[in-house]
């Protein structure tokens, strides 16, 4: 079981190097081990490229040794063809018969036939190595499968006295530029990036990344009564946007209009309408009042502080957070970083 565990810490420190590129599809690494030595690897690189146990297998050199081997993966093998065939039938056509799985897939399409089908072709099955790890490392896949909406990651800077910006709704920089670029570098891991009216009004955010090399998020913002001029940034086309409304308007070539049919649960609505487009996550970067209905309507996940040294002595009010269980707590240059886990 130890040796179990060290491939397996091995197959998802892999998984993690399709993070912004494999989405929506889950992270997934693989590692194949012929008599204590890994012969082969790899991992989910591009969405609609090869799986990572394809990409394992194929990078073995010795495929003769493959019966004799214990294949590590991260996540249940598929059982259907999506837009690649079946991994389960990859690994018995190319004759592993002994394969160790971190995580079940809850995906309907896949949901134990993908063990099954490996166990009627003759293969030894192990479940739930690193179970736990497997979980967080794909918290936002499993997330998206069994609550039917995004994952979901609050995010604020606040002052020392605990305010997010001037009276007078005026931009203003708390955190530093160390807070300032790790932001950029979670645009990257996360799918899509939501702002509420007033930040897409006083703030004209471009909510594109800027100092940290990845892809960029699917910029999102409630606009309710379509207020946000034609000048702002978010409607400038440079990336795909959408734009929540309860009015109609024609979308343009990377803007897309979305209307919602009432007031009432309008963010229930938005996040079901995310879920049929496929985001598997969000990070949301304000403002105030979106914030706290999202805390109070319980949509969240994470929620991530930033603690300036400095005061603003008056100002918007930051967010009251929620009885939460405490996450962790670190220093980012002056900056004190705090994480809460809505579990």
């Amino acid at each position: 079981m130890k040796t179990d565990k060290k491939y397996m810490r091995r197959a998802l420190d892999l998984a993690e190097l399709g993070t912004g590129t494999a989405r929506p599809n889950p992270l997934v690494g693989c590692v194949v081990v012929h008599e204590d030595k890994i012969i082969g690897e790899g991992w989910h690189q591009q969405y609609g490229g090869p799986h990572a146990e394809v990409n394992a297998i194929n990078s073995v050199q010795d495929k003769s040794l493959l019966p004799e081997s214990r294949l590590y993966v991260t996540l249940e093998p598929c059982s259907h063809f999506g837009k690649t065939p079946p991994c389960a039938d990859f690994l018995l056509q190319h004759g592993v018969r002994d394969v160790v799985i971190c995580n079940t897939d809850p995906n309907p399409l896949v949901a134990g036939q993908g063990i099954q089908k490996l166990m009627d072709g003759g293969c030894q099955v192990h479940i739930g190595v690193l179970e736990e790890a497997g979980l967080e490392v794909n918290r936002r896949f499993f997330t998206n499968q069994t609550q039917k909406r995004p994952y979901l990651v609050l995010k604020w800077a606040e002052s020392s006295d605990g305010f997010i910006g001037l009276p007078d709704c005026q931009p203003c920089q708390i955190s530093g530029p160390l807070s300032k670029l790790l932001v950029h570098q979670w645009r990257t891991q996360e799918q899509a990036i939501l702002v509420g009216t007033r930040t897409a009004l006083n703030d004209n955010p471009h909510l594109n990344v800027r100092h940290w090399p990845g892809p960029a998020p699917v910029r999102i913002a409630i606009d309710k009564q379509l207020q946000i001029p034609q000048t702002h940034h978010l409607l400038d086309n440079s990336q795909p946007t959408l734009i929540y409304s309860l009015k109609e308007k024609e979308a343009t070539t990377q803007t897309t209009f979305v209307t919602l049919t009432q007031e009432t649960g309008f963010l229930e609505q938005m996040l079901q309408d995310l879920y049929q487009r496929n985001v598997q996550s969000v990070l949301v970067e304000g403002g105030a009042v979106l914030l706290e209905a999202l805390i109070k309507g319980n949509l969240w996940d994470e929620i991530r502080v930033f603690k300036s040294p400095n005061p603003l002595t008056q100002g918007v009010k930051a967010p009251l957070l929620p009885s939460s269980l405490f996450a962790s707590r670190r220093q980012i240059g002056p900056d004190e970083l705090t994480i809460y886990r809505n579990s």
